[in-house]
């Protein structure tokens, strides 16, 4: 099938409420694409508004992160969308075979979504359906956002060509304001994200009710169980982190930006571990002798040691843990140091000029100030001798007075 003379469709590739996609080639310029052909809607008045806003809206979105959007019309009375040949899959997954990535790969996932959500912001676009499907992986693993169907621009007062009061998107992953039939915001789609990164590492969404209500009430006022409680071998840093997306109030979450700079540094790979006891005589009071401290990792510093991965870059490493990105030892000692007593400070000669009166000492051959140096030197002795001889004293003048 030619579509508009010029698309030539071989494979269906995927199905959705609003259209079919298809594998094609463009003829005209020797490339791969794909269509996406709109489906008929005929209850659905909007349906085509709907569908031409998602081709206005992804293409004014150039990222590498952002499935990129080559053309839009109308053939044989429908509107197909032309778009970028992911080729690779969607992080989609069944109930009976859930997906489960390490953390080092949903590290990545979370890196690359979250900075094609945060080009999509600065252009003002929500997408307001970000869940496991709506992320495609390409061959070397870079992660694309994908169908801005239902994306509404953040100054559009409309429903986005929506009934009034319909919530839209995935009840999976959707945040408690729009929960509560509040606006979407850049907020909701963090949120959204959180879920999902949460499912990949957990192998289930944060929430899961038997019906609709119920998990809209979960999303408004339960708190997600950190991952760690469900036996995820997870760093403290990336499980508090990824809780922060899943706040309940939206001005409580990062921004995409931030989200993308923190992933890509490498900061969640921060271990909480003790550093290694060293024999320290001499330590400050309060503080334990030997003990670490640690500083909090900063977002946005770009590539760790060791890592391999470049903020922002396309491939899924499969490397281990980063060297040089876990917590700050205390500083070793350089070489001869070690645990090494400290030698004591020599003394100082007493110095007759600005020395305090009582210590000068006083030239020899004084008899006072043989016993002022020797009651200043033995007090209790001079005590005891001075009260012998006074003990004497008064004896011999009792006697003499009685004779």
């Amino acid at each position: 099938m030619l579509v508009a003379d010029r698309y030539r469709l071989h494979v269906c590739i995927g199905r959705g409420g609003m259209g079919e996609v298809w594998q094609a080639t463009d003829e005209v310029l020797g490339r791969d694409v794909a269509v996406k052909l709109m489906l008929a809607h005929g209850t659905d008045p909007s349906a085509a508004d709907r569908f031409r806003l998602e081709a206005q809206t992804a293409a004014r979105l150039s990222h590498p992160h952002v499935v990129g959007v080559f053309d839009f019309g109308t053939w044989d009375g429908k509107l197909f969308l032309v778009m970028e040949l992911v080729e690779g899959d969607s992080l989609a997954d069944s109930p009976s075979d859930p997906l489960l990535l390490p953390a080092e790969r949903v590290a990545v996932v979370a890196a690359h979504a979250a900075a094609g959500l945060a080009a999509a912001h600065r252009q003002g676009v929500v997408h307001r359906d970000i869940k496991p499907g709506n992320l495609l992986v390409d061959a070397d693993g870079t992660v694309k956002l994908a169908d801005f169907g239902i994306a509404r621009f953040v100054d559009d007062p409309s429903a986005a060509l929506t009934t009034t009061g319909q919530i839209v998107g995935t009840g999976l992953y959707l945040a408690p304001e729009r929960a509560l039939g509040q606006p979407a915001s850049p907020a909701s789609d963090v949120y959204s994200l959180g879920c999902v990164l949460y499912q990949l590492l957990t192998g289930r969404p944060p929430f899961r009710a038997d019906t609709a209500t119920a998990l809209l009430y979960q999303h408004i006022d339960t708190a997600p169980v950190p991952p760690g409680r469900l036996g995820v071998a997870l760093p403290p840093e990336f499980e508090t982190y990824l809780l922060t997306l899943l706040a309940k109030q939206p001005e409580q979450r990062p921004p995409a930006q931030a989200i993308a700079d923190w992933f890509s540094s490498g900061a969640w790979r921060a271990y909480a571990a003790p550093a290694p006891a060293r024999h320290t005589p001499h330590h400050t009071p309060g503080r334990p002798s030997g003990a670490a401290t640690r500083s909090a990792p900063m977002p946005g510093t770009g590539q760790l040691p060791g890592s391999g991965q470049m903020p922002g870059s396309g491939r899924i490493p499969g490397a281990g843990p980063m060297s040089g990105s876990g917590p700050l030892p205390v500083p070793a000692p350089m070489p001869g140091q070690g645990a090494r007593r400290a030698a004591p400070a020599p003394a100082r000669r007493p110095s007759s000029a600005g020395a305090p009166a009582s210590r000068r000492r006083e030239r020899p051959g004084s008899s006072t100030s043989g016993l002022a140096e020797l009651s200043r030197r033995r007090p209790r002795k001079t005590a005891a001798v001075a009260g012998v001889i006074a003990f004497v004293v008064f004896m011999i003048i009792g006697m003499a007075w009685l004779s």
